[in-house]
């Protein structure tokens, strides 16, 4: 797959391969992948439908516990939280968006203390607090580099 920024190609492709993974895939594959195709919409709606379509595919694999990826899974969550926190207060949805901060703190224990874990914590100080500032403008960026 290669798209060079062309979203509209990346969604082409990406739902490709939904058709292939959606019944088949082992769990991680499709919650990852629901959630790429989230971050190749225009528009906010639909990219919160895919975020959410991410996290029950999450929570069902969670909850069955056959799935081999279930570990990948758990490991997913604080992002696919953060992501979905994000989602809530750009559509000004505060309540929900802090309670996806809040899960996502709380799942993140499975998180390590590499650059990924710390900026995945960034993150959702950072959209915690824009929803205390009730601001669903675009995100402001932190740079650890």
């Amino acid at each position: 797959m290669y798209c060079r920024g062309d979203r509209a190609e990346a969604r082409h492709q990406l739902a490709t391969l939904w058709d292939e993974l959606k019944s088949d895939g082992y769990a991680y594959q499709r919650c990852v992948l629901a959630h790429f195709i989230a971050d190749t919409q225009h528009d906010p709606e639909e990219e919160l439908a895919w975020d959410l379509e991410s996290l029950q595919i999450a929570d069902a694999a969670i909850e069955g516990g056959t799935d081999p990826t279930v570990a990948a899974v758990e490991k997913f969550l604080p992002s696919l939280h953060m992501n979905l926190a994000d989602d809530f207060r750009k559509q000004e949805d505060f309540p929900k968006a802090q309670h996806h901060v809040e899960l996502g703190m709380e799942s993140g224990g499975s998180l390590g203390v590499d650059a990924y874990g710390q900026r995945v914590r960034a993150e959702l100080i950072r959209i915690e607090s824009q929803i205390a500032e009730s601001d669903s403008g675009p995100p402001v960026v932190f740079d650890f580099d």
